[in-house]
């Protein structure tokens, strides 16, 4: 039976001690924000879960643009420092309820690891069920083995994404939130112009949520549906590439499996100028 994309606090807690099963903690906080990602997992956190730092050990140092997919080798020698091996199971939660997790849960996938899900209602909801949780440093984990994977699939760049734009081979759906799509409100990083790229369709990605979790797969079909059709394949983008993952859980969980994510998003795009705007 295949591992799932989403699980309940209910079916992590049960399985909480089963050697096979790793937890990762995959909060992240807008730019701006005074929360320390780290500091709160060393606070409050699921007993046992390792941190995935995506917007630093895990993200390509030689890109300007934030959280880019590091390299496979890179990739690689995080996961051997989080213990992690391609056979296990992953649960991966953020302490919004569902904001960020969903973003290691691509990555991961996107890497080619088989096993792994999100934990639906993240943190929020594993407290909300008196679930036990630890504080302080996490314990250290002995270094595994995990093979360098190959380069990922799920992921279309800007150059190509113009070209199908142009083309009109593919539905591009923008997870921001309405005043960001449409250029009413600022950027939260200098130098990135308001907007959106054009032919672009808007669906923040709050609107598959209903506090803190995935909404019912028909509801998630009817809100795809209001925006897209399976005619064309789909591509995911947002703000930099983190919420764009939720479109992308979503339509997994919807049973819409031909879509990427572009991970440059509109950190990369609206800062070009070279780049047309709408």
């Amino acid at each position: 039976m295949a591992f799932p994309n989403l699980i309940s606090v209910d079916e992590l807690a049960q399985n909480l001690d089963h050697p096979d099963w790793r937890v990762l903690d995959g909060t992240w906080f807008l730019p701006g924000s005074t929360e320390d990602a780290r500091q709160r997992h060393r606070e409050e956190r699921i007993p046992g879960a390792r941190w995935f730092d995506f917007d630093d050990a895990l993200a390509d140092p030689d890109s300007s643009l934030p959280h880019m997919l590091p390299t496979p080798e890179q990739f690689a020698l995080e996961l051997e420092k989080l213990g992690l091996k391609p056979e296990h199971k992953v649960v991966v939660y953020d302490r919004h309820g569902l904001f960020s997790a969903p973003r290691v849960w691509w990555m991961l996938k996107a890497f080619g690891h088989q096993a792994v899900a999100v934990l639906n209602g993240g943190l929020p909801a594993w407290r909300e069920a008196d679930y036990p949780l630890e504080q302080g440093e996490a314990a250290a984990v002995e270094a595994s083995h995990y093979p360098v994977p190959a380069l990922p699939e799920q992921v279309i760049d800007a150059e190509t994404l113009h070209q199908q734009l142009i083309a009109g081979e593919i539905w591009l759906l923008d997870a921001r939130a309405p005043g960001r799509f449409a250029g009413a409100e600022p950027e939260p990083r200098p130098g990135v112009r308001p907007g959106h790229m054009p032919g672009a369709v808007n669906l923040p990605f709050g609107q598959l949520l209903d506090q803190g979790k995935l909404r019912p797969v028909a509801e998630l079909k009817a809100r795809f549906a209001a925006v897209a059709d399976g005619s064309k394949p789909w591509v995911f983008s947002c703000g930099s590439g983190v919420t764009a993952c939720v479109l992308a859980l979503a339509a997994s969980e919807a049973g819409h499996h031909q879509w990427r994510v572009y991970d440059g998003s509109w950190a990369e795009w609206g800062a070009d100028p070279a780049l047309p705007l709408a």
